[in-house]
């Protein structure tokens, strides 16, 4: 859903790639940054610190907004690339299971929600990334695709109602995945 609004912020968007570009560094330098910033979110939520909530959702909510600059900073550098692409992807995913990861160490949620919350959010992943190799797009297709995912677990997280926060996620990853299974098998040309 958020990724449809990228036309509409796109002057914002690159205002904030030109910003980023001038620094010299590469976008995969701001992937592993956006990764790096994930990984002290996830522990944050593991320790279970008082203010882990706040602290480990204001740091996902950075985390999330270098996820933007790498590609940004790749449209206006003209460094789009297959290995960025592949690496922002696998990033992603990593950084997301730590997330998830953390939120369980850290007691904030039930294990079984958790369990669910990661395996679906890896299996609509999947569904786009099988989709897209039979040549059927998925990017906009569902209500719960990554962005909206780590939004939900960082703002509801941040007021305190973490568990749900991940049973918001189970239900809108159910069904993104339903939805990305429709579509695809609609397009499905045999």
């Amino acid at each position: 859903m958020l990724n449809n609004l990228r036309d509409t912020l796109k002057p914002t968007l690159e205002k904030i790639g030109k910003g980023f570009a001038t620094t010299g560094l590469s976008p995969n330098f701001w992937t592993a940054v956006g990764l790096g910033v994930a990984f002290l979110s996830a522990i944050v939520y593991g320790l279970g610190i008082e203010f882990g909530l706040i602290i480990g959702g204001i740091l996902l909510l950075v985390s999330g907004f270098f996820d933007m600059v790498d590609g940004q900073v790749a449209r206006i550098t003209g460094k789009i690339s297959q290995k960025g692409s592949y690496l922002d992807s696998m990033f992603d995913k990593i950084a997301e299971t730590a997330i998830f990861l953390g939120i369980l160490v850290g007691g904030y949620a039930e294990p079984y929600l958790v369990l669910l919350a990661i395996t679906l959010s890896l299996l609509v992943s999947y569904a786009r990334a099988k989709s897209d190799a039979i040549n059927v797009k998925l990017q906009g297709v569902g209500i719960g695709e990554r962005a909206e995912r780590l939004l939900v677990i960082a703002i509801i997280g941040i007021i305190g109602f973490m568990e749900i926060a991940v049973i918001i996620v189970v239900i809108i990853t159910a069904i993104t995945l339903i939805q990305r299974m429709i579509v695809t098998a609609k397009n499905i040309s045999d």
